[in-house]
């Protein structure tokens, strides 16, 4: 039945008589589906009558047969599954067209097969490799046809082509137009050849970059030649260059930059000679007729100035997205011209104009780490700075905007002074006086859009947020009334923003009565804005936005106004109750109760709390994380709650208490500790109830620590201190050690151990009168008595007390301690080092020398050196002050030791001591540089690390001076410090990147330089009868490897790409470690600089082709092939980032590749569910932001 259907179509086509009817409009829709489904030769044949009834003289039948073409094509599969079907289609239209192409017989017949050309070299532009040199010279004549449609088509198919083709067609294509370029016969042809080339820059930027230093000066020549079009034509060339070949335009960007400054203002025809008019003029009425006349005089049909001013403004965006390094040069040069422009007469080119300054303040917001740098603040002229001071010239060209007819403009206006406080947060405190009436102006506005409006609130909200309560306060009665009636208007969006306004206008104006330093009374609003809030409140059938935001606004102004609202106040409360119950806006409701309980002016809840807080202690058992976590922080706060209703809360509370959301445990943890200050006696249920149960289970959880732990602690504090019975000090000491003493049983993990000392210190240190004395007889008891776990306990909890209660009275302490340093186990040998040095802290004159005697006499220096670190680290600079030399010269004997170990404790010392007196140590360290022996020098490099941290310190400008010096042991002879330098220069550059950033022309070279394979480094180890290859080198590579990483976040914009790629694709085929690093590598950097990879491509995609197609030997071992399946799935996802550049699959070795991942089976397991995750993970992250 089927090939009958295509039978009867095949012969409707070639009849030459179609009529055009809706019939056969439907029969060409058929084509799509059939394409899929008949034999291949019924295609062709199809194929083939389409073609020449394309070719027909015809109308009717030449629209047909071309749409069919297109549906033939758009329904072909994508070249990179690797079809024949596709390919052989695509040879059969090809000649077909390139002929009708090429006779200029009937231009419409052209313009179709252009059409068409164009279509399939998008689609299936790979399959055609061997045609591209004929359709290239078929297209290249076209350029010059008198018709100017025929040539925007043929750059529209060129543009195609050249994503595919290979590098000998561009070549010839680049040629032909440099000559014709040079040639410069006629205007016309000379601007479509322009245009051409902006569009190959456009669609394959990537590979036109070779040829900008030949293409740029002819298109400046064209440039200054007096012809509006090939003006803009020029200027846009130049702005897809910016985009496209960032690498090569470089060299010219100040060129383009004083090129677009030049056009800007390109207005011939027009006088702007009202520059400094009476600012007034513009706001009277009678004004308005004369504006309406000036208009028409200069609307002359002709004059084209506005599309190159248009095309400048595009530019200068172009360039303040793409160069983030000549920030400070675009705020002295760009930066004012753009303001100037804001008065453009024409509404397009000014909406551009507007869009580069916005992209420019995108660009400057300080989101990026490393520019919101300490050290950089004291450069002078950041770009911050020089923005805040052009802030009241770009203020004074918005005011006149504001005022503007044109709903376009003033939504400019309102998005550049929202990201211009984004930016500058409190920029705009001087001039509010200003902007408000322009704000209030759109707002009042009759005939605006509600779009508009939505703006100036969003505006008028962020604005508020971001600058101090007292610039409002004049403006207070000027902006209440347009707010309120916002707030009533029937659009829903409107109503959302105005009670985000409103809850600010109360918050902000309102809050001075406690600083009492301004008398602003706010008696006169007050009605108003509770009024307009609860009708809003009270509507039920209302969108969820404003139901949300009419309960958060009313929860601000009961919490800043409720003492000014007596009557009202009980119904509202009622309101509270009705949506607590509701599950739409419980959650809300809840954070609304908790703003109101903690107001400082202690607002009654007592009439709604009997009711209320059952339902919040029912909400404690739903399943939703965030309403659990504001119940818990609400249950905190209300302090009017009657014994009964926290027994309610409490029954809710063991299944809260669990490792499995440690956030939740220490809200609720947070919760009870108040309990025990506010509700001691209802703490007396505790004793035997399961809260405790949960709590120690929660205590020997290997994921208790943070802010989860320090609730912990707190919570025990707060306890014993209650004095309730059955929970006093000792009772509570026997639930916290008892298990693991008694039952004498090996907790599962290391962590429970420190996690129960600590809480048995929190206890000690609450109880000073009976804990430590009573504490360390029961600690020591139990270290002699009892076995593996019981001593490793008592020693961790000795140094905890010890750390904060002086033990010295104990004098049998250090005799125990260092007989436990022959233990025979590890973990209790490394406890008594953690307690020595812990107990050291709470008394150094009597503890510090003896650990240091016992260093210079003993044989168990590791552990020793351990407890040291422990006092270098935790005790106070003041108290080590007096022992800095004597430690440091003992230090220095160290740190020649052969053993690596005991080299890295003696250099976390070394660096942890610098930090206290850094002006003389820090000098001390650079001395040793010079040292002879190289375990010396890689002690004193690592050293440095230790000094570095991401938080800002005294250290950090004498370090930024010298770490330089540091860095130069990347060229020592000894490999060892080689590596230990770079694992130094990667921590630099991952926390405090300010240290390096001006040092990386210097120090990139010999990083590179690591990231060889080093033949000498390479050799052969003997094992019984095989062969093992063993190199030396690769710990040293992995190290530059990681440095470069790291830098891709934190430098990114110091480091060349193109020679930084260099090495990556070294890495691509060194050894696994590496690898896995270098695919990481490759996808940070397809998100992060796409344009210069894709450029880089088909090198990039060798490598991996032949990672992914490596087959390991039958008879390795079962780690070889988990290996290397990991390896594929790395490589995999490299190739899945790359292939997220959008141009990336048009690559003729990127479509190859894919069609051979396709067709293998295992590989395209491995590729769809990469694909899957990143898909999904993407999904996630938008859902969290």
């Amino acid at each position: 039945q089927e090939f009958m259907a295509t039978n009867d179509l095949m012969s409707e086509l070639q009849k030459d008589s179609i009529k055009l009817d809706d019939d056969s409009e439907r029969k060409v829709g058929f084509l799509g589906p059939l394409v899929s489904k008949v034999k291949e030769y019924q295609v062709e044949t199809i194929v083939d009558t389409l073609c020449t009834n394309m070719l027909s003289d015809k109308e009717q039948l030449r629209d047909i047969s071309s749409i069919g073409l297109k549906t033939v094509i758009g329904e072909l599969p994508p070249a990179s599954s690797g079809s024949a079907l596709a390919a052989s289609v695509c040879k059969k239209i090809t000649g077909r067209l390139t002929s009708a192409i090429a006779k200029q017989e009937d231009v419409s017949v052209q313009l179709e097969a252009l059409d068409i050309m164009a279509d399939m070299l998008c689609r299936q532009g790979g399959l055609l490799v061997n045609f591209h040199p004929s359709i290239l010279s078929c297209l290249l004549p076209q350029l010059t046809s008198p018709r100017l449609a025929v040539r925007k088509r043929t750059i529209m198919a060129l543009g195609h082509l050249v994503m595919s083709c290979g590098n000998l067609v561009f070549i010839d294509l680049i040629e032909h137009l440099l000559t014709e370029l040079g040639r410069n016969d006629n205007m016309s042809t000379t601007r479509t050849y322009i245009q051409c080339t902006a569009a190959i820059s456009r669609q394959a930027g990537h590979r036109i970059g070779e040829y900008l230093e030949k293409i740029i000066p002819l298109v400046v020549k064209f440039c200054n030649v007096d012809d509006d079009e090939l003006r803009e034509y020029c200027i846009q060339a130049f702005e897809s260059f910016v985009r496209r070949c960032p690498k090569e335009v470089y060299p010219h960007v100040p060129t383009v930059i004083s090129l677009c400054l030049r056009y800007l203002t390109y207005d011939p025809n027009y006088n702007y000679d009202d520059e400094d008019e009476d600012d007034n003029a513009m706001d009277a009425e009678q004004n308005d007729e004369d504006y309406q006349g000036s208009d028409d005089e200069y609307s002359d049909d002709d004059d084209m100035s506005w599309k190159v001013r248009r095309a400048a403004a595009k530019c200068l965006d172009a360039v303040v997205s793409t160069r983030h390094e000549m920030l400070p040069e675009f705020y002295r040069s760009v930066s004012p011209a753009l303001v100037c422009r804001f008065k453009e007469r024409e509404e397009n080119v000014k909406a551009d104009v507007f869009h580069a300054y916005l992209s420019l303040l995108k660009q400057t917001r300080p989101a990026q780490s490393w520019l919101a740098d300490p050290d950089a603040m004291e450069q002078g002229d950041t770009p911050l700075t020089m923005l805040q001071s052009q802030v009241p010239m770009i203020v004074k060209a918005l005011h006149k905007q504001l005022k503007e007819k044109s709903v376009k403009t003033r939504q400019c206006c309102f998005n550049m002074l929202t990201e211009l406080v984004n930016v500058l947060p409190g920029a705009l405190t001087q001039h509010i006086p200003v902007l408000i009436p322009g704000i209030i102006f759109s707002l009042n506005d009759k005939s605006s859009s509600s779009n508009l409006k939505i703006d100036a609130l969003a505006c008028l909200y962020v604005v508020m947020v971001t600058h101090p309560a007292h610039a409002f306060h004049a403006h207070v009665p000027a902006l209440v009334p347009p707010v309120v009636s916002c707030v009533g208007d029937p659009f829903y969006k409107i109503t959302s923003e105005a009670l985000l306004v409103t809850q600010q206008l109360v918050i902000r104006p309102l809050d001075s009565q406690q600083d009492g330093s301004e008398t602003f009374d706010p008696s006169p609003y007050i009605n108003d804005l509770f009024t307009c809030t609860i009708r809003r409140l009270k509507a039920a059938d209302i969108d969820q936005e404003v139901k949300e935001r009419a309960i958060s606004c009313m929860g601000q102004i009961i919490c800043n106004l409720g003492d000014r609202l007596p009557t009202e106040l009980p119904g509202t409360l009622l309101i509270f109750l009705e949506r607590l119950k509701n599950e739409i806006t419980r959650l809300t409701t809840v954070k609304a109760l908790t703003l109101i309980a903690g107001s400082p002016l202690n607002i009654d809840l007592r009439p709604v709390l009997p009711d209320a807080v059952p339902i919040l202690a029912s909400f404690l058992r739903k399943n939703q994380r965030a309403l659990k976590l504001c119940t818990l922080a609400a249950l905190d706060i209300l302090s009017a709650v009657t014994p009964a209703m926290v027994d309610a809360v409490l029954a809710e509370l063991p299944p809260l208490i669990s490792e499995s959301d440690m956030h939740v445990s220490q809200m609720a943890l947070s919760f009870l500790s108040t309990l025990a200050v506010t509700h001691p006696s209802s703490l007396g249920q505790l004793s035997g109830g399961n809260i405790l149960v949960q709590l120690i289970a929660l205590v020997r959880s290997p994921l208790l620590q943070g802010g989860a732990l320090a609730a912990m602690l707190d919570f025990y504090q707060a306890l014993v201190a209650t004095d309730t019975p059955g929970l006093g000090y000792m009772d509570l000491l026997r639930m916290l050690t008892g298990p693991v003493y008694s039952q004498n049983a090996a907790l599962p993990h290391k962590q429970a151990y420190c996690s129960i000392a600590k809480c048995v210190a929190a206890l000690t240190r609450a109880c000073p009168a009976e804990g430590p004395a009573s504490f360390v007889l029961y600690c020591l008891h139990r270290h002699s008595s009892g076995g593996f776990s019981s001593r490793l306990l008592a020693l961790l909890s000795l140094g905890e007390v010890g750390h904060h209660v002086d033990l010295s009275s104990q004098p049998e302490l250090k005799t125990v301690i260092l007989d436990a340093f022959s233990s025979s186990s590890e973990e209790v040998k490394s406890a008594a080092s953690y307690a020595l040095g812990s107990i050291a802290v709470g008394n150094l004159p009597e503890y510090l020398p003896f650990v240091l005697q016992e260093i210079s006499s003993s044989k168990r220096q590791y552990l020793l050196l351990h407890s040291l670190k422990e006092i270098i680290g935790s005790a106070s600079v003041a108290g080590l002050k007096p022992y800095v030399e004597s430690v440091w010269s003992l230090l220095l004997k160290h740190c020649e030791c052969q053993e690596e170990g005991t080299r890295n404790v003696v250099a976390e010392c070394l660096g942890k001591l610098t930090l206290i007196d850094p002006e003389t140590l820090l000098p001390r360290l650079k001395g040793y540089l010079l040292s002879g022996s190289s375990y010396a020098r890689s002690s004193v490099v690592t050293a440095v690390k230790f000094t570095i941290s991401d938080q800002p310190q005294p250290i950090d400008p004498l370090l930024k001076n010298c770490i330089g010096d540091f860095l130069k042991t990347l060229e020592d002879p000894d490999l060892n410090v080689r590596r230990v330098a770079l694992v130094t220069f990667n921590s630099a550059a991952h926390n405090k990147p300010s240290l390096i950033r001006e040092l990386l022309d210097s120090v990139l070279p010999h990083l590179y330089n690591e990231t060889k394979v080093r033949k000498e480094l390479i050799r052969e180890v003997e094992m019984g009868p095989f062969k093992h290859t063993v190199d030396d080198g690769l710990d040293l590579r992995k190290a530059a490897f990681e440095c470069m990483y790291t830098l891709l976040d934190s430098c990114l914009d110091r480091l060349d790409i193109f020679t930084f790629l260099n090495h990556v694709e070294d890495g691509l085929k060194d050894h696994y470690d590496i690898k896995m690093l270098t695919f990481l590598m490759l996808a940070r950097l397809s998100s992060l600089c796409p344009s210069a990879v894709l450029q880089r491509l088909d090198r990039l995609v060798e490598p991996l082709r032949a990672t992914c197609t490596t087959k390991v030997k039958a008879n390795s071992v079962k780690q070889e092939f988990e290996k290397q399946d990991e390896l594929k799935r790395s490589a995999m996802r490299a190739v899945v980032a790359l292939l997220t550049i959008p141009e990336a699959e048009k690559s003729p070795l990127m479509s190859e590749f894919q069609s051979q991942i396709s067709s293998n089976q295992e590989l395209a397991a491995i590729f769809d569910s990469i694909q899957r995750d990143s898909s999904s993970a993407n999904m996630e992250s938008m859902d969290t932001s």
